[in-house]
Formats: structure tokens, sequence, C-alpha cells
């Protein structure tokens, strides 16, 4: 079954903690799952920042959104129980338990806390109505953007020449750790100047052992041919490990070839080529950063 939304999971909770026992987050996550009958697939499933599992942060966050409108307290770093509200609340034998019934029903500082800010005004019912929890609202808009910055790139490579694109590649295996210095690798590009290698980059600081590059803009699929072809170079040149980079994308063919050859074979397609210029920081800058913050329980633990 597909992992339902946060909202859904309030009721279930609140029934699971209304023995009046302590309880963890773990054994919350473990009776809601067996009273969804979720797959142990779709409980694994990630978040797009790959922190946290889609599961794991829905009942995270049904049970924090019950603790803000007191029906549940927290007793324990990840452990909580059930409040006099709580079972009040359960007695009225509720059909459902979402954030709307929580804005009419729950204290004060949940209604503070899920008041909507000034831009926000007069979109209410449509925030009530979410199904998403905050962190996956966040985790799909940096997506979104990353995405967005990904097809800039791709653009903006394309209309460079040739040359230009070869170096943007060793910019980038440097930056990963290849290649020692910037200057080394620089003077190993186009040294070839045969056989398909477009440039040659040492594996490690010391060069104990070298990479050959090919990097081209094509515009339709690379298909096997292409990277027979490459193979066949590196054959050429004794060489065991070479890197294909593209700005379009890899036919299944070809994907399968290099999977069953002796030599080893990465091949970069136009997506991934764009993650890794985010992620290692290549022909992009810095616009703002936001760090999420957790509650540090171990501080307020008094000492006896």
């Amino acid at each position: 079954m597909v992992v339902p939304d946060f909202q859904s999971f309030m009721l279930p909770l609140l029934n699971f903690v209304s023995d009046e026992n302590e309880h963890s987050q773990s054994e919350a996550a473990n009776a809601l799952s067996g009273h969804f009958d979720i797959t142990e697939s779709d409980r694994r499933e990630m978040l797009p920042s790959g922190r946290q599992t889609r599961f794991d942060n829905r009942v995270a966050w049904a049970a924090s959104y019950l603790r803000k409108a007191g029906f549940l307290e927290r007793t324990g770093r990840a452990k909580f129980k059930i409040t006099k509200r709580g079972l009040e609340i359960l007695k009225s034998k509720p059909a459902r338990i979402d954030v709307k019934f929580l804005m009419k029903n729950g204290d004060a500082e949940f209604r503070e806390f899920h008041k909507p800010s000034r831009q926000d005004e007069g979109q209410e019912e449509t925030i009530i109505e979410a199904v998403r929890t905050p962190r996956e609202v966040m985790d799909a808009g940096y997506q979104e953007m990353r995405r967005d910055l990904s097809q800039e790139l791709m653009n903006r490579i394309k209309n460079s020449s040739p040359r230009f694109f070869e170096h943007l590649v060793v910019d980038l295996l440097v930056k990963m750790g290849y290649g020692g210095s910037r200057k080394d690798a620089g003077e190993a590009v186009g040294q070839s100047g045969d056989g398909g290698i477009d440039g040659i980059i040492k594996e490690d600081m010391l060069g104990l052992d070298a990479i050959y590059l090919q990097a081209k803009r094509w515009d339709g699929t690379v298909g096997r041919p292409v990277v027979q072809a490459f193979a066949g170079s590196l054959e050429g040149h004794r060489a065991r490990k070479g890197v294909l980079i593209t700005t379009s994308q890899f036919s299944p063919d070809a994907l399968d070839y290099v999977t069953r050859i002796e030599k080893k074979i990465v091949l970069i397609d136009g997506e991934d080529l764009a993650k890794l210029m985010i992620d290692f920081g290549i022909g992009v800058a810095a616009d703002a950063i936001y760090e999420i913050k957790r509650l540090d329980t171990d501080y307020f633990d008094e000492e006896l």
C-alpha cells in the first residue's frame, strides 16, 4: 500500500497510545505500518533529500501536530503518551483527525503554530487540506529548483564551444578528487589527439593510474556503437578505465554494454552531469542557504 498522507496517521496514532502508556516513535511507526498494511518496500521509500524515509517523516509530523494540539505530550527523546485532552477527543469518536479538526479542537498553541503568514492570508483552506508534511514541501521545492538549474546548465553548455566543454569536464573531475592539481589535469587534456580520446586525467594525486575521457555535446541519444568505439580507443591505449560524458542521454543498449565488458567505463549523461556540477559547485554559485535544525533534547535534560 502507498504510504498515506500524514493527516491520515493522526487518528490511528492517537488510538494506538490510548492505553495511556509511554510509547516510542518507533513503536508507533510499527503499529501504523501494520494498521495500514504498508509493505516494507513502501516503508523504505526515501524523501527526495535522501535523508529520511517518507513513512518515518509522516509519522513524526503526525505526532508533532498532535503534540501541538495538546493531544499528546512528550515524555522523552522520541517518546510520548496521550494526554487527558487526547482521551477526551477519542471519547467523542471522531471519524477523522486532520489539520482542520486540530484547528477547531486543538489548543491555542496549535492555532498559533498553523496560522498562515501575511502572504498566505486568504489561503488557509488550501493550507489545511495540504497532504504533504512541511519537510516534504521543502524537499519538493528544492528538487524543483535543482531541475530548473539543471536545465539552465545544459542550455549554457550546449551553446558553449567544444573546448570549453572539455575544460568544464576536467574542472568537475578535479573538484571530485581526480587529477591532482588543476594545472596537471589541464595539461593532460587533448594531449592524445587521436583514437577517440579527448583527454587523460590522473585517477589519484600520485598518478598511479589514468582515466581516459571523451566529452561530446551530442543532441540525440548516444547508442552502443559510440560507446563500443570508445572502448576500442581504450584498448588502443592499453587503458583500463574511461569516462564518457554527453549532454544528451545513453540508449538502454549502450548502458547494458558497459556492464558486460572487462574495461571499466562510466557513462555520464546530461542529467547526471548537471547534478554533479550542482553538487560540486561547477558553474553555479550559492544563492541562499537554509539550515534546518531540530530540538536538542539532551540540552534540556537536567542533571539530578
